[in-house]
């Protein structure tokens, strides 16, 4: 593939910006400038970088974000900042898009991507994929609680009572909450629902994958093998 190519796939802009950065000698094959924008390479693991920041080429952008309270999952966000403000220009140009969202007053782990299907795959109900939520309560949790929300609470506007399909006690006034499906305030309508509220909520798991420890409020990293392989996915990252 040409390297103007190459970069324009991983979000660098058009062919011409492309092809205008590699002749001005801002892209670099290793240790050495490459100011040939028509030379061939084989992308599969081909690294490169572009005005001194490190870059490897990937055919789909797969990134985990710890998403801080105050931001909107949203290209056109209303009131708050958007998520998107967080990443770098490229993975915004490649149309990255949550994988599910998350309310603006909600932290924690979030997933990005530019592959549909694996938007899909996490997303949709059949396939039942676990998320785990850390929930601050304004009330001390009671057992009658947790057996409420274990059992099935009556949601307004929903045909049948919604269940968690797991719910622990870590403390007093913090719970962790696993969900399969993901409707509209659900953790919070739930916790309504048990007779308490939610102070604070942080999603801390998808499937296997877990939020890191070392991932601050913020930042982002790129999903590797892995992590690809903890949410079932192939690892074709």
């Amino acid at each position: 593939m040409q390297l103007e190519r190459i970069l324009q796939s991983q979000g660098f802009g058009s062919r011409k910006q492309c092809r205008a950065m590699i002749r001005h000698g801002l892209v670099a094959i290793g240790d050495a400038i490459c100011d040939d924008p028509f030379i061939e390479l084989e992308p599969q693991d081909l690294t490169f970088s572009v005005d001194g920041e490190p870059w490897r080429y990937r055919a789909h952008a797969y990134l985990m974000l710890h998403k801080p309270q105050g931001y909107e999952c949203s290209r056109a966000p209303k009131h708050h900042p958007s998520i998107f403000s967080l990443l770098p220009e490229p993975l915004v140009n490649r149309e990255v898009q949550s994988v599910g969202r998350l309310d603006e007053d909600t932290t924690g782990l979030l997933l990005l991507t530019d592959d549909g299907q694996f938007i899909h795959r996490l997303t949709s109900p059949k396939h039942k994929v676990a998320k785990v939520y850390a929930v601050t309560t304004k009330h001390p949790v009671d057992d009658a609680q947790l057996a409420c929300l274990r059992r099935g609470v009556q949601l307004h506007d929903e045909p049948r009572p919604i269940a968690a399909a797991a719910c622990a006690r870590i403390d007093a006034h913090l719970i962790h909450l696993t969900l399969i499906e993901g409707k509209y305030h659900q953790v919070k309508r739930m916790l309504a629902a048990a007779g308490n509220r939610v102070e604070a909520l942080c999603r801390i798991a998808i499937g296997g994958l877990t939020l890191p420890d070392d991932l601050a409020p913020g930042a982002w990293r790129w999903l590797e093998a892995d992590d690809l392989a903890c949410l079932g996915q192939p690892p074709h990252a």
